[in-house]
């Protein structure tokens, strides 16, 4: 086993925010073999409200933690409060302990709405499903290494979007802000303002990065890197859990198989149902590829579409449903790794098929 550097990861403490138990403890293991040692995980975005807001006893052992909490690394969709509705917090609630926080999304439904929806709403990374630990890795130093300045309009305050400078042209989409720096007020600290322009309605903070300090690493010109072979161990320990997973995707895929009965048994609560369908679906999705099982994120995307709001609530899309849920059932039970090959195909033809007949 090569030996791991310290280079301070162990001083940063991140809070792993995922209802699903399974995947929030992989990811804590792999970060754990990378070095990191403060994480700190949670089921839903309430409960990380709850450790991180701070409490007024002094004499609190949680209190002594809170102001040890540097980064957020948190699964978009949760039932309750979801990872958005918990960025949104951190960024513009009174109670949030530091707004400028680093905070990483990952999740399945990873389309452009969403990524968008995550930045505009003040994120800094966006981790898609399926993941790998080189992914996280990369988003995580990201944030240590090369910290966007937080931007503070009438309409948004977080990471400055710009990822680069680049120059828009004329016919091409309007940006919503001026370039350059001239027209903002820099801020260097939470109480110096250095210029204020008149009219000035724009905000650059340029602070310390409180994150190299904290680690050790003092010359912002220090990267914070880790050796491939590293990263190589952590990807086959990630590996190594897909047994796992396939037991916790037959679980889901029981909790799916029932929920569909109950929408077929019940049509006054099969909106309800099916809507339990679409979370569940979409935690599959998520993760089948990740675990070396693309058809499981294949069919469970399909699902996933098949109930999202507005779906159909008819008998013929419950018959839908349960082909799904056959499908996905002979993938895990018989291990289909890949894309299956000619046994692959002929589960999605099936699908597809069923699909069609049930469409008309």
């Amino acid at each position: 086993m090569v030996e791991v550097p310290r280079l301070g990861q162990d001083q940063i403490k991140i809070l792993l925010v995922d209802d699903n138990t399974f995947i929030r403890n992989l990811i804590s293991n792999c970060l754990g073999h990378m070095g990191f040692r403060g994480l700190r995980g949670f089921s839903s975005g309430i409960k990380a409200i709850e450790y991180i807001k701070p409490v007024t006893d002094d004499d609190s052992q949680i209190a002594a933690e809170i102001g040890q909490v540097d980064m957020v690394v948190s699964d978009l969709v949760m039932p309750q409060l979801n990872g958005l509705q918990l960025l949104q917090w951190l960024r513009t609630n009174k109670d949030s302990p530091n707004r400028f926080m680093p905070f990483i999304m990952i999740s399945g439904a990873a389309d452009q709405e969403n990524v968008h929806t995550a930045r505009d709403a003040g994120a800094n990374e966006f981790v898609a499903k399926p993941f790998t630990i080189g992914s996280v890795f990369s988003r995580i130093q990201a944030v240590i290494d090369r910290p966007r300045q937080f931007v503070a309009t009438r309409s948004y305050f977080g990471p400055d979007r710009r990822r680069v400078k680049v120059e828009i042209p004329k016919d091409g989409p309007k940006d919503r802000r001026r370039p350059g720096e001239d027209h903002a007020t820099i801020v260097y600290s939470a109480g110096e303002i250095k210029r204020r322009p008149e009219g000035s309605d724009t905000y650059l903070f340029k602070i310390p990065n409180v994150l190299k300090q904290k680690m050790g690493l003092e010359n912002a010109r220090t990267p914070f890197e880790m050796p491939t072979e590293i990263l190589a161990e952590a990807e086959e320990k990630l590996e190594r859990e897909a047994e796992g997973f396939l037991d916790w995707a037959k679980t889901f895929l029981d909790d799916l198989s029932e929920k569909v009965n109950l929408a077929r048994n019940d049509p006054s609560k099969r909106a309800e149902h099916l809507a339990e369908v679409n979370r569940i679906a979409h935690e599959l999705r998520g993760q089948g590829g990740t675990f070396g099982y693309p058809l499981i994120t294949l069919f469970a995307k399909s699902l996933f579409e098949t109930t999202d709001y507005p779906c159909r609530e008819d008998d013929a899309n419950i018959e839908i449903c349960r082909a799904h849920i056959d499908t996905l059932r002979a993938v895990i039970c018989e291990k289909i790794e890949g894309d299956g090959g000619a046994i692959g195909r002929q589960l999605l033809t099936s699908l597809n098929q069923a699909i069609a007949k049930h469409s008309r």
